[in-house]
């Protein structure tokens, strides 16, 4: 199987490299010729434009660095789409726009091409060493069938959905880690400026119940089957401890802007009579906001932890 891949950049450097470990062929194109010669002097085959690679590959792969860069090379003047023959597939690893992801498809579909998006998630180590996930939206037999073939870029390809859903899932995923690294720049900060050491401070959340455990598996406790009874943790007492830590920031005169948000979910949630309830029910409300209904069977999710017990096999997330 020759395997077409475009941008051999910081994450598609070492995604090429381990198709190239794995034994498949490569056809291969970076706006840097330069970029590609450690590819070519193991025998990949340089192509001069995005159709060339769509021309002589089964399946291409793309790497970029965004949405315009993305439609410039699948759909522009010798793009991808001009070389692609009826029966190929297109996989854009990229972090893009779910709303561009959709239109190419569609202009993939008129020349019965399959297209999906298959964002990644490791940063250039885990794309180095092979410990990525890649989140797949699309056509399910499409991804089916190339599995192996993800599978030599990271360890966790993971079908989620129609087309889009892959991109859905990384923007999601991204977008959580920026608003936990700003609640914990600011509470950390607060910690710091209330006469705590830095290093002392990490070490003893590090051994608390958020250092223990991500954030992310906190989700199957309460918010994933939708149940908030009995309560692990009462409403009332978190409201209790967010009440003295945004009073601490004003004893210091720190903003606390993230703390602040929270603690006024949490009053409305307490205005609710959700008091007794468990404290994440105050997540309940951003639930109500977005107009969706999230209560997932808990056989489901225990079936899921069974199957993968850690999530990752990657240290490093991106």
């Amino acid at each position: 199987m020759k395997i077409g891949f475009i941008g051999l950049g910081m994450m598609g450097s070492g995604m090429a490299a381990n198709l190239q470990k794995a034994g498949y062929e490569l056809v291969v194109h970076d706006l840097s010729r330069a970029a590609a010669e450690p590819y070519l002097a193991k025998g990949a085959v340089w192509a001069p434009n995005p159709r060339a690679v769509a021309e002589n590959s089964e399946v291409v792969f793309t790497s970029l660095p965004g949405p315009s860069e993305v439609e410039a090379v699948a759909l522009g003047q010798d793009g991808i789409l001009s070389g692609m023959s009826p029966g190929k597939a297109y996989f854009d690893l990229s972090t893009n726009s779910p709303t561009l992801v959709r239109r190419i498809h569609a202009a993939f579909a008129e020349k019965n091409v399959h297209m999906l998006d298959s964002p990644v998630s490791g940063r250039p180590l885990g794309a180095q060493t092979g410990q990525l996930a890649l989140w797949v939206g699309g056509e399910e037999q499409i991804f089916n069938r190339y599995k192996t073939v993800l599978d030599a870029m990271g360890d966790k390809a993971r079908y989620v959905g129609p087309i889009g859903a892959g991109s859905v899932t990384k923007l999601v995923h991204n977008g959580t880690g920026y608003c936990l690294r700003t609640a914990l720049a600011e509470m950390f900060t607060m910690g710091v400026k209330a006469g705590v050491e830095p290093l002392a401070l990490w070490e003893a959340m590090r051994g608390g119940f958020y250092g223990r455990r991500t954030i992310v598996d906190e989700l199957i406790d309460r918010f994933l089957p939708g149940k908030y009874e009995p309560a692990g943790f009462a409403l009332r007492l978190a409201h209790k401890d967010m009440t003295l830590a945004t009073a601490l920031g004003r004893e210091f005169n720190l903003p606390l802007r993230m703390a602040n948000l929270a603690l006024a979910e949490l009053t409305e949630a307490l205005n609710r009579g959700w008091g007794e309830r468990d404290s994440r029910s105050a997540m309940l409300l951003q639930v109500e906001r977005a107009g969706v209904e999230i209560k997932v069977d808990p056989q489901r999710i225990q079936d899921v932890i069974e199957r993968d017990p850690s999530g990752s096999g990657a240290p490093h997330r991106g």
